[in-house]
């Protein structure tokens, strides 16, 4: 058995794990990088990037397939998924490598493979022949994809998101349980290149939305285009040969009974703390087994171990990872200092069309602020309709008494766009009055997010007439 000793130990070699090394290491710190897996990071291997190099496909197929609606005609689309998919995993593997490369440019000694477990607060085993010894510890571990039990039995008919981006060619069909980000983006865009896809949920919830009016025209925007089965349960799943049967009940009791070549289990994601012996860390768990911290400085308790990313389950996006990994390594390296980091406005978006975004507050974390709300439907929207992407809507929160914006959720076109306009002016602390002095152009789908803010400024100071408002309206709302 050998034993190593470190300044800084990091398990996982993720986004966030990698930030942190290089933080601490900043700071002159001996810092000893481990990892259990393949290098990558989970944004590169299987999530943001070839998921969105699954949809831009998918984009290119439903311009086509829409292309009539301007009187253009380009025939059928003819799809070839192992065009397709070799594209896919090709880029993918790119962007992998770029992250692959920078891990090879760390000092070897100072990277370890191998599964870490606590022995101590301070000492960690990693695999069968190694123990490290080290004052600070940075857990960033990850998560991964959470398989509902009833799932299980379908073997290599049971996929999850990893799994799509090795396929080499599309599938027939496949059967997606699961409304959250990750259903909604790989089920939208499986059908739009050709594949049979069904999409079941047990709630009415769409990915991250919480707003009752944005969340009905969600259903009214996707159900037109997608086969959406929300409030269904899965009564049953059978697997027979190379196809299984799905037994679904829907709300009003009525059950169906259909047969799929794969399931796609999108049901959210479970934080990697199994196996990490975390009972000899001396730290304080919350019901899921996730140490308890505080996410201003990432310091678990007032112990000397820190946590970041998906792990953390705070906000499971790649630049919050990154930001947890930098304020967790930078707190690592100078502990006992401990010093909050700077985190930013909340912003959070699902690459479906419409796109589907959610700024600063919701209106479920708004439910105890004096707040008003504006709004604007994108069905009459100038450039919206140009583009024939005129679908959604878009609600505004702004705060009683000092006007200040608090935040957005919509389901729109451009809503990525949109979104970072909104997370802008959110962290910037801008009032409603100060983002309507703000230029806008014409005719851009920004007019809209001009319509819904005059509308919240209605609101909040009450009575005013809405004239008053629209000196300058033009025909792009």
């Amino acid at each position: 058995m050998r034993t190593l000793s470190f300044d800084v130990a990091v398990i996982g070699a993720g986004s966030a794990g990698l930030t942190a090394y290089r933080a601490a290491s900043a700071h002159g710190k001996r810092v000893l990088l481990i990892e259990s897996g393949a290098y990558g990071t989970t944004c590169a291997r299987v999530g943001c990037m070839p998921s969105k190099l699954l949809i831009a496909a998918a984009d290119a197929a439903h311009a086509i397939a829409t292309a009539p609606n301007f009187g253009v005609f380009a025939g059928a689309p003819n799809i070839d998924g192992r065009a397709v998919m070799e594209r896919v995993r090709a880029e993918r593997d790119r962007f992998v490598g770029f992250v692959v490369d920078g891990v090879g440019r760390i000092v070897p000694a100072h990277r370890l493979n191998g599964h870490a477990k606590f022995l101590a607060p301070d000492r960690l085993q990693v695999g069968d022949d190694t123990q490290v010894t080290a004052q600070r510890i940075v857990i960033a571990s990850g998560s991964r994809p959470t398989i509902p039990d009833n799932l299980r039995a379908l073997g290599d008919r049971l996929i999850v998101n990893d799994d799509v981006f090795n396929w080499d060619n599309l599938p027939d069909s496949v059967a997606v349980v699961g409304t959250g980000v990750i259903g909604l983006e790989l089920g939208q865009a499986l059908a739009r290149l050709g594949v049979r896809v069904a999409i079941f949920g047990r709630s009415g919830s769409l990915a991250q939305l919480h707003d009752a009016d944005v969340l009905r025209v969600a259903h009214d925007c996707l159900r037109a285009e997608l086969d959406l089965r929300l409030h269904t349960t899965i009564v049953s799943a059978q697997r027979s040969n190379e196809q299984v049967t799905l037994r679904t009940r829907e709300a009003d009791g009525r059950e169906r009974s259909e047969t799929y070549q794969f399931v796609l289990a999108a049901t959210g994601r479970t934080p990697n703390v199994a196996g990490l012996g975390l009972e000899h860390s001396g730290l304080r768990l919350n019901q899921r087994g996730v140490p308890i911290h505080d996410p201003h400085t990432m310091q678990c308790g007032d112990s000397a171990i820190f946590i970041a990313g998906d792990v953390g389950e705070d906000r499971p996006v790649l630049h919050e990872a990154v930001d947890e990994g930098r304020i967790a390594g930078d707190n690592a390296a100078r502990y006992p200092l401990v010093v909050d980091g700077v985190r930013r406005a909340a912003i959070s978006v699902a690459f479906t069309d419409p796109q589907i975004a959610v700024i600063g507050q919701s209106s479920r974390t708004l439910t105890e602020q004096r707040y008003a709300s504006g709004e604007v439907a994108f069905a009459d929207q100038g450039r919206s309709r140009v583009m024939l992407q005129n679908c959604g809507l878009l609600k505004v929160y702004g705060e009683h008494g000092t006007h200040r914006f608090l935040g957005a959720e919509m389901i729109g076109p451009r809503a990525e766009h949109l979104a970072h306009l909104l997370a802008w002016a959110c962290q910037n602390r801008m009032t409603v009055e100060q983002m309507l002095e703000m230029p806008f152009y014409h005719p851009v789908v920004e007019e809209g997010l001009r319509t819904a803010l005059r509308d919240l400024k209605e609101k909040l100071v009450q009575h005013v007439e809405a004239i008053e408002h629209c000196a300058d309206c033009t025909p792009g709302r």
